[in-house]
């Protein structure tokens, strides 16, 4: 079995060597002749916690290979997965598929005998439809079959997402394409993986579904936190009363600052546009993304209103920019639309994360970053917390007021125990917990 991946980014390059891992040939395809030099060498553009090994040893076993040459890697593959990027589009908020249907066109020339060409990317409905007739239409002689094979993983877990995934998604009419897909996956079939054969319409949909439901419950525990700190409610029981139900589940009931990232901010605003267009308009979607946006631009407030009223002039420490823990990806993170706020107001913002202090840089402007945590509360007049990275729970709360100026902590990620850190003299600010009551 061969596989040729269409695209080394974030979805390409974990599926390409986790495909690798299970024993099938495959070579990775992007046109950034850097980005492939980077890889040859053993630089991974990405973090994302094992993947660096993963690469490493299924190079050296001679499974995977890096090329910027899409027509030799195409020639002689069974399944030609695409995994390129699918961005917002200025000005609806559809999907940029341009560089999907370019990467159709280039398998169709240099195909060579049947191949199975996979949607490995996130895809509105009807997308596999398009790159079929694109491919038919320059190769009217051609044996070929689309599927659609959603991806579901996490960023900072996506390694494991792939090898013990609650589900494969194969979008497909064709037995012979299911007879090559089956063949792929056979290693999670073994483990006895669930897989969901269907159209390629309900495997599409079915990506975008699974997302928007998931930002749906993220927006509807941070309502919920609202709610909380009006009356005095606590939302992390709240949060946990209604997870245990197991009708809900207690996954995605996490309050914060809004969900980020590359995939929640763009599938909703995806299908909110591909269900008005169809004459079914979601708007329980259209609410979450509304909502969402709004309570980025809040947070901000939040963090003026702890300094008194106004930051002009002061130096707010910053703990995290990524939109999660365990990643560089700073896609939609709320620090984008939180910390140039802040800096417009006269903040001056020093900040640290563990991973994505580089990419943050380039997005980023009039922020100083720091070599640590404690560094960048080193004199801040508040200290304010936007990802919850493992490593800030462990924080020692009394270095942190010596080297506060002032000992404000607005916490967006509830990292902090509250008690512990109103007993010890802070000004604490958190998501949908209340202010401790004492009896008289």
């Amino acid at each position: 079995m061969r596989i040729a991946m269409i695209g080394t980014g974030y979805v390409g390059l974990v599926s390409g060597a986790c495909f690798s891992q299970f024993g099938i040939d495959v070579v990775c395809v992007d046109k950034d002749k850097e980005k492939i030099a980077a890889l040859e060498a053993g630089r991974i553009p990405i973090y994302e916690p094992g993947l660096d090994k993963l690469v490493e040893d299924n190079r050296a076993a001679g499974r995977l290979t890096f090329t910027t040459d899409l027509a030799q890697a195409v020639a002689t593959a069974d399944a030609v997965f695409i995994a390129v990027g699918t961005p917002t589009r200025r000005g609806d908020g559809h999907a940029d598929l341009s560089y999907v249907y370019a990467a159709a066109s280039e398998v169709a020339d240099a195909m060579r005998q049947y191949t199975v060409i996979v949607n490995k990317s996130t895809v509105p409905v009807g997308t596999g439809r398009e790159v079929s007739r694109i491919v038919r239409e320059r190769r009217p002689d051609a044996e070929f079959d689309v599927v659609s094979n959603p991806e579901f993983l996490r960023e900072g877990a996506a390694i494991e997402d792939f090898m013990k995934p609650d589900r494969i998604v194969i979008g497909t009419q064709s037995e012979r394409a299911r007879e090559v897909m089956r063949g792929i996956y056979r290693p999670l079939y073994l483990i006895e993986t669930p897989m969901v054969f269907t159209t390629l319409e309900t495997a599409e949909l079915i990506k975008y579904a699974g997302n928007t439901f998931l930002a749906t419950k993220i927006t509807f525990i941070n309502e919920m936190a609202d709610l909380c700190e009006k009356v005095g409610a606590d939302v992390h029981d709240v949060a946990r009363g209604i997870g245990l139900d197991g009708r809900i589940g207690r996954k995605f009931l996490h309050p914060g600052p809004g969900y980020g990232g590359s995939c929640f901010p763009k599938d909703t605003l995806a299908l909110a546009y591909t269900a008005r267009e169809a004459g079914s308009p979601v708007t329980i979607v259209e609410q979450v993304i509304q909502v969402n946006t709004e309570r980025k631009k809040r947070m901000a407030q939040r963090v003026v209103e702890a300094c008194g009223g106004s930051v002009a002039g002061k130096t707010i420490g910053v703990l995290g920019l990524a939109f999660k823990p365990n990643t560089d990806d700073m896609r939609d993170a709320p620090s984008l639309d939180i910390l140039p706020t802040l800096v417009t107001a006269g903040a001056k913002i020093q900040a640290y994360d563990p991973a994505a202090m580089g990419e943050a840089g380039r997005l980023l402007k009039g922020i100083t970053f720091k070599d640590s945590a404690y560094d960048a509360a080193q004199g801040a007049d508040c200290l304010v917390v936007l990802t919850e990275w493992t490593q800030f729970r462990a924080l020692d709360p009394k270095r942190l007021k010596q080297l506060l100026r002032q000992p404000v902590v607005v916490d967006l990620r509830n990292v902090f125990n509250p008690v512990e850190m109103r007993d010890m003299g802070f000004a604490y600010e958190c998501i949908g917990r209340p202010q401790p009551r004492h009896s008289a």
